[in-house]
């Protein structure tokens, strides 16, 4: 019997790759629960654990506590997500079901603007919603996302598309037969099957709208209305003395929703990319 050496090697250095890529989240782990003074300690973790620092960094924004920013976040995530939802898979379906005139013209002009640096948008679309009304509303996030706009919409609807075409328009056919609708077989048919793309594209509006940082810096004005994001930086405008052990502890604890709902989710992740694509 001979000693297999190749899956040996393989796995070691996967082993230490790993570590290599963990280690800074450790770091960032035991920094959250150290002093200021031992921050430039080598030691990973501390002698005397802080836990007072996630006590004290929850409560850091006179005034307000983290429970206010994260109802405010969560809030405005269901609706972005309702929004794309929606907006998202009615525009898949036309585009890889239905025909209709200067289809290959509007869905070129469609995926053209995934390449317009979205920083191009910044000034107009801030004079437009000033105008409207909107600064300092959440409306600014909610209704591009409501017209397959916003972060990451034309990417959202260009997944759900070669998900849609990847069904086999058999299906289509059998529920005219039956009587089904155009907005029947998107409703009954076309909707369960894309369950795996949709769970993708949620993931990817969920992750993309809880780290937005600018376009909630550029609109929202009022802390009551202020998202974690947010509230982040207002532990540094807020005390006189920084504490990173605080920041750092906040900065952990910001994580711990799109973490859990990746880990939750990540199997329908990886079917929606896997089959995303294949064309039946």
């Amino acid at each position: 019997m001979t000693f297999k050496w190749k899956p040996l090697i393989r796995h070691a250095f996967m082993i230490m790759f790993s570590l290599v890529m963990i280690y800074p989240v450790l770091w960032w782990i035991g920094a959250s629960l150290k002093t200021n003074s031992e921050l430039a300690s080598p030691n990973i973790f501390p002698s005397a654990p802080q836990w007072s620092n996630f006590v004290k960094g929850w409560n850091s924004v006179p005034g307000h506590s983290f429970s206010d920013f994260y109802l405010n976040t969560f809030g405005l995530e269901l609706a972005v997500m309702a929004a794309t939802l929606v907006s998202s898979t009615l525009v898949a379906f036309g585009f890889g079901r239905l025909n209709f005139p200067l289809k290959n013209l509007w869905f070129s002009l469609f995926m053209l603007t995934l390449m317009m640096p979205g920083q191009v948008l910044i000034i107009p679309q801030y004079a437009l919603f000033h105008q409207l009304g909107w600064v300092n509303t959440y409306w600014p996030f909610i209704v591009p996302h409501m017209l397959a706009g916003g972060a990451g919409g034309t990417f959202f609807v260009f997944l759900l598309i070669q998900f849609v075409r990847g069904i086999p328009k058999e299906l289509d056919e059998s529920a005219k037969i039956d009587g089904c609708s155009w907005f029947g077989i998107y409703l009954r048919v076309v909707m369960p099957l894309m369950k795996p793309a949709i769970v993708t594209v949620m993931i990817f509006c969920f992750l993309w709208n809880w780290d937005d940082f600018l376009g909630h810096l550029l609109y929202l004005n009022s802390v009551d209305k202020y998202t974690v994001s947010l509230a982040l930086r207002m532990i540094n405008d807020s005390q006189s003395a920084q504490e990173w052990g605080q920041l750092l502890a906040m900065s952990l604890v910001s994580i711990v929703p799109a973490t859990v709902i990746f880990m939750f989710l990540q199997k329908y992740f990886v079917e929606g990319i896997a089959t995303t694509g294949i064309k039946g």
